[in-house]
């Protein structure tokens, strides 16, 4: 008898079953292949827009993501830096190798856990709750929860060109019977699908005939727990390459087009919108006669390099042609062709906010089985199916994120209220509070939850505590000190083409200024910094973009009102005879546990929440 099973060793898998364990929780992670354990069978990178800030949320909530990330990485970068707050990101590449060999090792050195490489046939359910799992050589395990994390594993074929077979990623078996057994206990499955490019022999390329990308000079890091010293230095970081297709490649793509997986009706699933093959570009985009191309390296212990935006599902002797046909891979050497890959995945829309199934108690799902896309949507899912199936354990009251508190909040309202048609991607975009959820203030928007739930240690939030009291003291001293337009600030502020002083002003308001840094402030006045890099930047984008951030936080709080307003699980919307039939339907199907995600459910206008909310006051005060 385990508390926890987690059926998928992927990177939902991974941090479900390290955080249940953690949580001192008896559990079990069954996984298909122990060798590829949180693989990263597409892109090596971690990050990018909203990603790169769902990692530092993992890590202000005690999950493993971000260490990893930062113990592995072969490069590292700021991404739009010359941009807003809101859309400053960090993204690295890792070593693929390295980053199964860490996580690997932490799991097998965690206490309450036990890893085996099985494949799972069937769930046993009773009485509508989940209470174990078959396995396909006929062994049962019971547990308290599941939590279902198989990523592209179920019912999954591999398509090239015309060719078609039964295969998870990297050639490892699919799993069949699970899906059979979710269909027979009412799951509704959809089909997606996804891709990878080739991957070509590094010795084989020209890189003269492309444009080096270098990471930064800067010791940034994902964890909040990395130290800078720690940090892999620029000089002995990797670099990247951009180039750029030809009318060649796009002239290939247009003559053999018919013979593509995914143009030949073979393709069942929906491919990811913002990640799309390279022949659906040239469709979609006939006007453009180019595309970027990233070549991005692997590992320090393989010989390959990664074609980023070049996924196709074309045979494998148009790949040739297309990957020739690019600046610098006239003698490419192809070491792995690249491949579509078709799986089941679940309608999210039949899980509670816990991502906790409607119909079958104690039963999670976290990942791509819930039409996600991307190694960190993954990992945020795991952790917090297993935080919320720990919390129902111990019959806490759940962890559910709020839209305005973390991109991990707005990932899974969209998955249980919007559903999915194709492979759902995290963007900047989708968060309406992005200004409240940056990069640099994610341990302070969630560390308390962390400590809250346990998976935050008692030194950790201590070292916490007392920064925040520092960088309060900092914020007053900011406050308290004044700057007079001296002679020598004047120069200072001429000399490094700055805006002129004509009065004096406290530092705090002094900071305001677009053009003005800490930076600026320490070489002005005798002032030193007493934050680490992590507050530094904090407290001087709280600052610049006050009001903004003010405006935000009370736009948060008129929402929170509505989410503050219970709809009874059993609620029957039928009864409500001035709601449209399409909004009935589907608040029946959804059943939204608040009038705020009622209202984001597609199909329902604002009149039918004016007619619920007055149904609702009517029943309270009846």
């Amino acid at each position: 008898m385990y508390d926890v099973i987690v059926i998928g060793g992927g990177h939902a898998g991974v941090e479900a079953a390290l955080a249940s364990a953690r949580l001192n929780k008896k559990t079990k992670l069954l996984v298909g292949s122990i060798e590829y354990i949180a693989n990263t069978p597409c892109n090596p990178s971690m990050g990018g827009p909203a990603k790169g800030v769902v990692i530092r949320e993992i890590d202000a909530l005690g999950g493993e993501m971000a260490k990893a990330v930062d113990k592995t990485l072969l490069q590292v970068k700021m991404l739009n830096i010359s941009k807003g707050p809101a859309v400053r990101v960090l993204r690295a590449q890792i070593d693929k190798i390295e980053y199964s060999n860490y996580m690997r090792e932490v799991i097998m050195n965690t206490p309450n856990l036990d890893l085996e490489e099985a494949y799972v046939e069937s769930l046993i359910i009773e009485d509508s709750e989940v209470k174990g799992v078959v396995l396909e050589n006929k062994v049962s395990y019971y547990s308290k929860s599941v939590i279902i994390a198989t990523g592209t594993f179920l019912n999954s074929k591999i398509l090239i060109g015309s060719k078609t077979y039964a295969s998870g990623p990297n050639n490892e078996k699919t799993s069949t019977g699970l899906s059979k057994s979710l269909k027979a206990h009412g799951f509704e499955l959809i089909r997606l699908k996804t891709g990878t490019p080739a991957r070509i022999l590094k010795t084989s390329i020209n890189y003269e005939k492309m444009m080096p990308q270098p990471g930064d000079d800067v010791k940034w890091h994902f964890s909040f727990e990395t130290k800078e010293e720690d940090v892999l230095p620029l000089e002995k970081q990797e670099l990247c390459y951009l180039i750029y297709t030809t009318l060649e490649t796009k002239k290939i793509i247009v003559e053999n087009i018919k013979k593509s997986s995914m143009y030949s009706g073979l393709v069942e699933g929906v491919g990811p919108r913002y990640c799309p093959s390279f022949e659906d570009k040239i469709v979609k985009f006939s006007d453009k006669d180019q595309h970027q191309v990233f070549l991005e390296p692997e590992s320090k212990h393989l010989d390959e390099i990664y074609l980023q935006g070049f996924s196709t599902s074309m045979p494998e002797e148009i790949q040739d042609l297309m990957i020739r046909s690019l600046p610098g891979l006239e003698n490419a050497v192809i070491k792995k062709y690249a491949y579509a890959i078709e799986y089941d995945a679940i309608d999210a829309r039949g899980l509670y906010p816990t991502l906790e199934s409607k119909n079958i108690k104690s039963l999670y799902f976290a990942g791509q089985i819930n039409g996600t896309s991307g190694y960190e949507e993954a990992a945020c899912q795991g952790l917090m199916a297993s935080i919320n199936a720990c919390l129902k354990i111990d019959n806490k009251e759940p962890l559910i994120l709020r839209r305005d508190e973390a991109y991990i909040g707005v990932l899974i309202d969209d998955l249980i209220t919007k559903g999915v048609r194709d492979p759902y991607r995290l963007l900047t975009s989708r968060a309406e509070f992005r200004l409240l959820l940056r990069h640099d203030n994610a341990l302070t928007r969630l560390i308390e939850h962390g400590k809250r739930i346990n998976l935050i240690s008692d030194e950790r939030y201590k070292k916490f505590r007392e920064n925040e009291l520092i960088k309060q003291e900092f914020l007053r001293t900011l406050k308290d000190t004044f700057i007079n337009p001296k002679q020598e600030v004047l120069n200072y502020l001429e000399l490094n083409g700055k805006n002129t002083l004509n009065k004096k002003i406290s530092l705090y308001e002094f900071l305001k200024r677009p053009e003005i840094s800490l930076e600026d402030i320490f070489n002005l006045t005798a002032l030193e910094n007493p934050l680490d890099k992590d507050t530094t930047e904090e407290v001087s984008m709280e600052i610049k973009y006050e009001g903004y951030i003010e405006k935000a936080y009370k736009e948060a709080k008129k929402l929170q009102l509505m989410e503050n307003r219970k709809i009874p699980s059993d609620f029957d919307y039928d009864k409500i005879v001035n709601i449209a039939k399409e909004a009935k339907e589907k608040l029946n199907k959804i059943k939204p546990l608040t009038l705020g995600q009622a209202s984001r459910i597609s199909g329902v206008n604002p009149s039918d929440i004016a007619v619920l909310l007055v149904y609702l006051e009517g029943k309270k005060n009846g």
